[in-house]
């Protein structure tokens, strides 16, 4: 492989890996914030039982509403959201915008803690 060549694949290499690098950097910050803006409403353990909102383990490309969490909202329900990144940042930002009619009030509407926190919840597994 000449070294053009080698110089080209480390860059798309990198380039590849640079997303989930990031991610898991902000991950160890996501939890944080998730202990101080949102353990007050949910659990985030495997098998924990939810309290006031359901758990969140396993939320990354779950179905809305699809937890076997009993006080899921109607708008929710219905919503026909996976949670995957893009959705997760758009209902975190403004969830009464994004899924009108929701039960969960409180926003991240800061970028940067929000994807932290987002981060944090696809560690979730």
């Amino acid at each position: 492989m000449k070294l053009t060549q080698t110089i080209a694949f480390a860059t798309a290499f990198s380039a590849m890996l640079a997303p989930s690098l990031a991610a898991a950097q902000s991950a160890p910050e996501g939890a944080a914030i998730f202990k101080q803006q949102c353990q007050m409403c949910h659990v985030s353990a495997k098998e924990a039982k939810p309290t006031l909102a359901p758990n969140l383990f396993g939320v990354g490309g779950r179905k809305a509403a699809s937890s076997g969490f009993a006080n899921y909202s109607p708008a929710l329900k219905a919503s026909g959201l996976v949670w995957d990144k893009a959705n997760l940042d758009r209902f975190l930002t403004a969830p009464t915008k994004a899924v009108p009619g929701t039960r969960m009030v409180i926003a991240l509407p800061d970028a940067k803690r929000r994807q932290s926190v987002i981060d944090y919840l696809l560690t979730l597994k």
